[in-house]
């Protein structure tokens, strides 16, 4: 996730909300899409003016496509502008003088909402593609199209005793009351996902036993079971525990103290998922790694598996068949032969005598002589 640098070209040193904004946007604007503007303008009064997505997100409780949503629709109008690079990633906002704006865009966008039934779902670009690890290395799937309901169908899905036994289990775990953007999720997670009350049940308690409660990160988390098959509560129960467990095995190998963090946990899940191997050969790596570097590095640890991947590795079994076969190609392999130079050395550059038995009996009778 590539850090987002705020500017504006106006006062800066408090938190100021311009009359235009409060007289002419904010009237016709989502409520959601006014509170990641005015987030912004509270951003810009602070000394640290890097900020991402996920932080925003995070901090309003709500998902990382709705903010993007959000800020797509206030450049749409003017009120900001976004600075994109070459990956169309958002990599800067500008926050712009409402008095010198043009309001005729944000007018017509406002007046094409007023004849949309669902106000929440004004129009906007196609959302950002910006990439980002959640703590678990979730990803968000593409084969679920995320809805937005509409007033009248929020109200028709929640008379539903269900549902309403549902919303109030979770608002227990949640300790508050739900927000909109909860009982989309919700409703979203039981209509389109096909996830049973049961399981919505244990996705909040699961995430709220890691101390994440806001909407993206529960929203992450339920797409990569959606992916991985997982419809009941026994099969999340089991992906649970073996992701908490191959955490804690490359861990122990490599003599941590600590969790793995999320670059380190991608790397694990990597070699769980895509390499499909099983926590005794990726021990047998960690292993490696700390003998050859003395350290935890898990990008030395990943050149190893990726190594025995392409070779055909599944069993450690395997790998000392590679190691055997490594042996013997270096003893079959000749080593060049020693070639003996002259020294250098000062004292051997000097003529050095021969010697025979004569002389050797010369100074024998010698040393005699002086006795």
């Amino acid at each position: 996730m590539k850090p987002i640098t705020l500017h504006t070209n106006h006062m800066n040193d408090v938190t100021i909300i311009s009359n235009i904004f409060i007289d002419e946007y904010m009237p016709k604007a989502n409520g959601s899409f006014v509170k990641v503007y005015l987030y912004l303008l509270r951003l810009l009064s602070s000394s640290d003016k890097i900020v991402s997505v996920a932080v925003i997100a995070d901090c309003l409780e709500d998902s990382e496509k709705d903010i993007i949503r959000a800020l797509n629709y206030w450049d749409k109008a003017g009120a900001l502008t976004l600075e994109r690079d070459r990956k169309d990633t958002i990599i800067g906002i500008t926050l712009n003088d409402l008095a010198n704006v043009d309001q005729t865009a944000f007018d017509e966008m406002a007046a094409a909402a007023s004849t949309n039934e669902d106000n929440i779902n004004l129009p906007s670009p196609e959302p950002l593609s910006i990439p980002s690890i959640p703590e678990d290395n979730v990803k968000e799937s593409n084969t679920f199209e995320k809805l937005t309901y509409s007033p009248s169908q929020v109200e028709e899905l929640t008379n539903n005793d269900e549902i309403k036994w549902l919303m109030n289990i979770i608002e227990i775990y949640l300790e508050r009351l739900l927000k909109p953007t909860d009982i989309q999720l919700i409703l979203f997670l039981y209509e389109n996902v096909g996830f049973s009350v049961e399981l919505i049940m244990y996705l909040y308690e699961y995430c709220v036993s890691k101390n994440k409660k806001n909407s993206s990160y529960i929203e992450a988390v339920a797409l990569r079971w959606a992916e991985e098959g997982v419809d009941t509560v026994e099969k999340a129960e089991a992906t649970a525990v073996a992701y908490n467990a191959n955490f804690n095995a490359v861990a122990k190998a490599f003599g941590m103290n600590r969790m793995p963090g999320a670059i380190e946990q991608k790397f694990i899940t990597t070699w769980v998922n895509t390499y499909a191997f099983n926590i005794d050969i990726i021990i047998e790596a960690c292993n490696r790694t700390i003998l050859a570097v003395q350290k935890p590095d898990f990008k030395y640890a990943d050149k190893i598996l990726e190594s025995w991947f392409k070779k055909g590795v599944h069993h450690l079994a395997d790998i000392e068949k590679l190691d055997l076969e490594h042996a013997k190609t270096n003893a079959a392999t000749p080593k060049p032969a020693s070639s003996t130079k002259p020294s250098n050395n000062k004292f051997n550059a000097f003529p050095q005598r021969a010697y025979t038995a004569t002389d050797y009996s010369s100074l024998e009778q010698r040393l005699l002589n002086k006795q």
